[in-house]
């Protein structure tokens, strides 16, 4: 036997299997290679990833749901009870004729046990131990030229009570007054409603089933989910009490955000004023700033907390008052009152204030002063040769404005005035009142129309509606000035290849009063933060008997504040947020009121009441749309939807935002409502105009166009911005043809003979700085303007 070994030699059939490619990644034996027996760390195993159970989330939502239910009960047992402020309650009529005093006369006799305290300012306290709740009533005065007080007293009341009669003959119950201030509350936001039915024992017994359904008939019309509470006997009024304090309560979140007071005592004494009263909404830091319609911002000194003089137990009626000093403010920490920037202007130099002067001197046009007949408007100095104007149609819109500022006067000084007159003249009013009765017994009622009807008003209105319905038919067009290059009337105007997507610098030629305004990086965050940091705030806590120290008020400021009206002292007191006393540009979202049909044009002069505050100012309105730049709108017309941007303090959303116009007859007209957008100065609001050119002849895609331009130099200066047509074509200019301003043109079609081409110019709006505060003491100086016949806006 052989002792050599026999190997196998394959033939030409042996399998040759393929070769493992690993492409672009590493194979594992070279993965394993590089780790050199290192080991990955250990996943984590399918037991650790899944999530709970369906029984485990069941019963975790139960807890959660057991956690709410238990906070609910608590914050509920504690309102209106010792240990949180009473229920604020505000009795407000629906009709003029109605007297609130017999409704609260009726529920201080509904229960015997009840205890009563009313104090100078008009508000009535009721403590019912037998619910072991508080409740104070206060009653706004009712009328014309009232609106603004009750809106007030609305802002910080908990449970409104709208008081109904049954004897109204006209079987509304509703009158002139009442859907006025109804409209004005629901815009506001408007507190727990009820529905209070007097009267109605008065009816005979047939009646008073049918009457009260057909007054729920209506009701239902207003606020579908109310329903009418009778109000004739001690047993209805002590049921309308069970119902303020045990039904679920509206949180409007612009007040349950911040802190206020409605006064319960005020004291002036050395430049301070003490306000007592009880704090609600949130805690309130010494520290930061207080606003008083009407006065305006102000800091405090500190803050002093009382024993609760309205005890629900009859055995604490014998309590001593105690008062403590809770805290006092900081100067080191305490805001101040800058309400403009003012830094931008004193770090400059010099010589860049020297240069930018410069350079704004070189982007005006030019100005030629001219000769002209005493009287002439700038409209009419147009028409006479060599005459231009300075600015474009800026000029024209504020010439308009300070045309129209005599007939606006301050919200306050209207209804103040009037208020003013009645002691003075009261015996000349009797006399007159006999005379007038004499003389308008021949009078026919057509004349008396006649003369109620501000004839002078019924033309500006036609005026306004004629301008509106032009715009509409024809927006932005204008017609091109003969007498003056286009280029230089229109100098500030740039052309745009496309709205939606091409680029528009924020920071370039900004107004000068962009220097004194604050603007945040991201307003939305920075409203979230404030608004979440206020429920945290270190300070007094809500619900307790605090005197407010409010420093700075001059003797003077004071004795103003006290002559305007007898409901002077029933004032709120308001805690602001951080920032919320700079001036910075405000854009709100409007819609207009149905029964308001005459167009608001921009720049008009309007009394707007954002949030807590209420002003006067010109707003500018431009397009709610997306993206990063906005059509300015000439005029806000009916069932439309816009934002108005204006120069205001600094609010935080939500806020609601309410337009009104004054009326010839002291009182005031919503025509707006919306809520705040944002404080932001960088929305850009472009204004357009389009300038128009026929077709002269048409040859397939190309076209001679003529008057849009009159001259061979402005045509050659806008050939780069794209043409369009009514009808949807695009095209470009090619050449200019002649020199009397036709040029040749090209587009994507065929132009039809009776189409219209334009060229598109936009120019960025800025808001006039016209801010005013609705302060009562500026009563006076709204008579000075007038008598000067100037108007003093800053």
């Amino acid at each position: 036997m052989s002792n050599t070994e026999h190997r196998h030699r394959h033939g030409s059939l042996k399998q040759t299997n393929k070769t493992h490619k690993t492409g672009r990644h590493r194979s594992k034996g070279a993965v394993d290679s590089a780790n050199k027996g290192k080991t990955s760390l250990k996943a984590l195993s399918r037991k650790f990833d899944k999530g709970m159970s369906r029984e485990s989330r069941r019963q975790q939502s139960v807890q959660l749901r057991k956690n709410k239910r238990e906070d609910t009960m608590n914050k509920k047992r504690q309102l209106g009870t010792s240990e949180y402020s009473p229920f604020l309650v505000c009795l407000l009529p629906l009709e003029a004729s109605i007297d609130p005093r017999s409704t609260l006369d009726m529920l201080e006799k509904c229960d015997p046990e009840a205890l009563i305290y009313k104090n100078s300012s008009g508000i009535t306290y009721i403590s019912v131990p037998r619910f072991k709740q508080r409740f104070s009533f206060i009653i706004p005065p009712v009328g014309r030229g009232q609106e603004f007080t009750a809106l007030d007293y609305l802002k910080v009341a908990d449970t409104t009570i709208f008081i109904v009669s049954a004897n109204n003959p006209e079987g509304e119950i509703l009158d002139k007054w009442g859907a006025r201030i109804f409209q004005m509350a629901m815009a506001q936001g408007l507190p727990t409603p009820t529905f209070a039915l007097q009267d109605l024992e008065s009816i005979s017994p047939k009646k008073r089933i049918p009457t009260k359904a057909a007054i729920q008939k209506d009701l239902e019309k207003l606020l579908p989910d109310q329903k009418l509470v009778s109000l004739d006997t001690n047993a209805d009024a002590l049921n309308l009490l069970r119902k303020i304090g045990a039904q679920k309560k509206t949180q409007l979140k612009n007040r349950m955000c911040r802190p206020h007071l409605y006064a319960d005592k005020v004291e002036y004494s050395q430049e301070t004023l003490q306000v007592t009263g009880y704090l609600r909404g949130t805690s309130l830091d010494v520290n930061r700033l207080v606003y008083i319609p009407g006065l305006g911002d102000f800091q405090m000194a500190q803050i002093d907390v009382s024993t609760d003089p309205h005890p629900i137990d009859k055995r604490n009626l014998d309590q001593e008052i105690v008062r403590k000093v809770f805290a006092r403010a900081d100067e080191k920490l305490q805001t101040p009152l800058d309400r403009e920037n003012i830094t931008d202007e004193v770090e400059m130099g010099e010589e860049e204030v020297a240069d930018e002067n410069q350079e704004e001197e070189a982007e005006k046009p030019r100005k030629l002063i001219k000769r002209v007949p005493k009287g002439m408007n700038s409209y009419t100095a147009a028409w006479i040769p060599d005459i231009e104007e300075v600015d474009d149609d800026e000029e024209d819109e504020e010439d308009e404005d300070t045309e129209s500022d005599d007939d606006f006067m301050s919200c306050a000084s209207e209804a103040d005035s009037n208020d003013g007159m009645e002691d003075v003249s009261s015996q000349a009013d009797d006399d007159q009142e006999y005379q007038e009765i004499a003389e308008e017994e021949g009078i026919s009622d057509e004349a008396k129309y006649d003369r109620e009807m501000d004839f002078d008003e019924e033309k500006h209105s036609l005026e306004k509606l004629k301008a509106a319905r032009t715009d509409k038919l024809w927006p932005d067009e204008i017609d091109t000035p003969q007498d003056i290059p286009v280029r230089l009337r229109y100098e500030k105007y740039r052309g745009l290849e496309s709205f939606r997507t091409s680029p528009w610098d924020c920071d370039k030629n900004l107004p000068s009063d962009y220097s004194r305004i604050y603007n945040f990086e991201n307003f939305r965050n920075r409203a979230r933060y404030e608004i979440k940091e206020a429920e945290n705030v270190i300070g007094v806590p809500a619900g307790l008997y605090v005197t407010i120290h409010i420093r700075g008020v001059s003797g003077a400021l004071w004795e103003a504040f006290r002559s305007t009206g007898p409901d002077s002292e029933n004032f709120i007191v308001y805690g602001l947020l951080p920032h919320e006393h700079r001036m910075s540009v405000v854009n709100c979202v409007l819609r207009r009121t149905p029964d308001s049909v005459i167009p608001l044009e921009s720049k008009e002069k309007l009394i707007i009441q954002c949030g807590y505050r209420r002003f006067i100012t010109n707003p500018i309105f431009s397009e709610h749309t997306h993206g990063n730049k906005y059509k300015f709108e000439k005029f806000f017309r009916p069932n439309e939807i816009v934002v108005a941007s204006f120069y205001a303090p600094i609010q935080y959303p939500p806020a609601t935002v309410m337009c009104f116009r004054p009326n010839p007859d002291s009182s005031v007209s919503l025509v707006a409502a919306g809520t705040l957008l944002s404080c932001d100065s960088n929305r850009v609001v472009l204004k357009r105009i389009r300038l128009s050119g026929h077709p002269l002849k048409i040859y397939k895609d190309c076209a001679v166009i003529r008057f849009m331009f009159f001259n061979r130099e402005d045509v050659n200066y806008y050939k780069p911005i794209k043409l369009r047509t009514r009808c949807g074509r695009m095209g470009h200019i090619r050449e200019s043809l002649g020199t009397h301003g036709h040029m040749k043109c090209r587009f994507d079609g065929q132009l039809k003979s009776f189409d219209t081409v334009y060229l598109q110019l936009y120019k960025r709006i800025f808001p006039k700085w016209t801010y005013q505060e609705c302060l009562k003491t500026a009563v006076e100086a709204e008579k000075k303007n007038q008598e000067s016949g100037t108007m003093d806006v800053d």
